[in-house]
C-alpha cells in the first residue's frame, strides 16, 4: 500500500472520478497487503479451509470493481468498505460451504453411515457475523473497531484514526466489545 496515506487518498479520488486505471492502480499498490491480512486472518481459521487467500484477495477486486462506483472519501472509508467486504466474502463462504454440508448438490447419507466423516461444521464466522450485527445495533462504533482490527487488519493506531477517536476511546471501545463478544459466542457455564 502506498507509504503516504495522501497517496492512497489521491488514488481514491481519481477512481471515484471515473478513473477506472486508479482503481487498478490502487489495488495493486495494497494488493501484497491485503494478501497478507487475508493470510494473516485466515491462518487464524480452521485448518483445511477451503477459501485461500489470493481467492479472498481477488473475490475483493472483483467486488470492488463490479459494485456501483463507491464515493470514496478518504483512507479511512477504503480501509472500512474493505472490512465490510472481507467479512461479507467469509460469511457467504462459510453459509455456501454449510448448505453444502447440509445436503446441497450432494447424494444423501444417513447419520449411521456418515458419523465421523463430515469435518466438524465451521460455524465461527457465521456466529461471529451474527454477534457483531448485534454489537453493531448497541454500539456501531465498537462493532465497526472490531470489524477493522480483525477483517481489515488494521493496528490500534490505524483503527483510532480511521475511526476518528482516541487511543484511549478505542482501548474503552475494545473492552466492552471483547467482553460483550465472549458473552456472546463462549457456551454459558454449567
Amino acid at each position: 500500500m502506498p507509504d503516504n496515506p495522501r497517496d492512497l487518498t489521491d488514488l481514491l479520488a481519481h477512481w471515484r472520478s471515473g478513473d477506472r486505471e486508479a482503481g487498478n492502480q490502487l489495488m495493486e499498490a495494497a494488493y501484497q497487503n491485503l494478501h497478507r491480512l487475508a493470510s494473516h486472518y485466515l491462518h487464524r481459521e480452521r485448518p483445511g479451509h477451503t477459501l485461500e487467500a489470493n481467492s479472498l484477495v481477488n473475490e475483493l477486486y472483483l467486488r470492488l470493481f463490479s459494485s456501483e462506483p463507491i464515493e470514496w472519501k478518504d483512507r479511512a472509508h477504503f480501509f472500512a468498505v474493505t472490512a465490510q467486504l472481507l467479512r461479507r466474502i467469509l460469511v457467504d463462504h462459510a453459509r455456501a460451504a454449510r448448505a453444502e454440508k447440509r445436503g446441497g448438490s450432494r447424494v444423501r447419507v444417513s447419520l449411521t453411515v456418515a458419523d465421523g466423516v463430515m469435518a466438524p461444521m465451521d460455524r465461527d464466522i457465521l456466529e461471529l457475523d451474527d454477534a457483531l450485527k448485534r454489537l453493531e445495533a448497541l454500539d456501531p462504533r465498537a462493532a465497526a473497531g472490531v470489524e477493522l482490527r480483525f477483517f481489515a487488519g488494521l493496528k490500534e493506531a490505524e483503527i483510532a484514526e480511521v475511526l476518528g477517536i482516541s487511543l484511549a476511546t478505542l482501548h474503552r471501545d475494545w473492552k466492552i466489545a471483547r467482553a460483550w463478544l465472549i458473552s456472546q459466542l463462549l457456551p454459558p457455564r454449567s
